[in-house]
């Protein structure tokens, strides 16, 4: 049953048989069996049918919240003992909000040289997209802010207090100062990330609080594309110390920081909340707090 309940958490996730057979690796017929086999054990119509997928029925709604949890249950049971027999190994699907990109080699770096059986996936995903992912047994834990939305049913470990500066080019005016207010970015030409990012909803903040109303002539889910704008043009951006700082390398940007106040958010590790943990999702902990204890703030 329990290769039934994942295909079945497979189709929620998707709302397609199609490309949830081919997450599944098998066809689309099987995966369609798989379905209709499980509603005849458990003895309910599980997903409203027409020529395509039309989503669950309320009992499979039900279904779907206890499918997830045995099914993350059946898969720490299987690493517990994958690892007992063999030592530590598997695979690491972590979700990584954009602006903590280059702080995430600090983690999953050590964590590999000290388990070299065990492989990471690093996915760039919103916030929001983290939290469905690991409630949807998509990812295995997540990066991502700790202290600004909620954060629902997981278990978190800080890494680290994320603050921000301003981009702009060497040439702008804003380039030579040592900081800046938040108050004093009124006016600029703003390229900032979507609305869907938790950053932008933080620089907004922090914006509105000054006085500062926010109109973006730019806007990009990728900071490639702000740091690109930014390096050609008349733009300035407003990212965390890190990433400014690693685009400042180059000498293409400037990274004023900003102050007044000098905001900061906590970003850290989150999974799902199970007591105990995982194998893998203790070595990733572990190797948090190791991170988390040689930071500088």
């Amino acid at each position: 049953m329990i290769d039934k309940l994942e295909m079945f958490i497979a189709l929620a996730r998707a709302r397609h048989f199609g490309r949830a057979a081919e997450a599944c690796g098998v066809s689309q017929p099987s995966l369609s069996a798989a379905i209709r086999q499980l509603e005849e054990q458990l003895g309910v119509q599980l997903v409203f049918r027409g020529a395509r997928y039309q989503g669950l029925t309320p009992e499979g709604q039900r279904v779907l919240e206890r499918a997830q949890g045995i099914v993350a249950e059946v898969r720490a049971l299987r690493d517990e003992m994958r690892s007992a027999k063999k030592g530590l190994a598997g695979k690491l699907r972590i979700g990584v909000i954009p602006t903590a990109l280059p702080m995430v080699a600090q983690l999953t770096g050590p964590l590999i040289r000290r388990h070299p059986a065990v492989s990471v996936t690093v996915l760039s995903r919103t916030s929001a997209e983290i939290l469905s992912g690991i409630e949807g047994l998509e990812l295995d834990a997540g990066i991502t802010y700790l202290d600004n939305e909620p954060l629902g049913r997981v278990s978190s470990l800080p890494l680290y207090t994320e603050f921000y500066r301003l981009i702009c080019a060497p040439e702008s005016p804003m380039a030579d100062r040592t900081q800046v207010r938040w108050a004093d970015l009124a006016g600029l030409p703003l390229c900032l990330l979507t609305g869907d990012m938790q950053n932008r909803r933080i620089v907004d903040q922090h914006l509105a609080e000054a006085g500062v109303r926010t109109v973006p002539g730019i806007e990009s889910n990728s900071t490639i594309a702000l740091m690109a704008h930014v390096a050609s043009g008349p733009w300035v951006s407003i990212l965390p110390r890190a990433l400014a700082d690693l685009f400042a390398q180059s000498g293409a940007v400037r990274a004023v920081p900003i102050v007044e106040p000098e905001a900061g958010h906590l970003v850290g590790v989150i999974a799902a909340r199970r007591d105990p943990p995982t194998p893998l999702i203790e070595a990733l902990i572990e190797a948090a707090r190791r991170m988390a204890e040689g930071q500088v703030q």
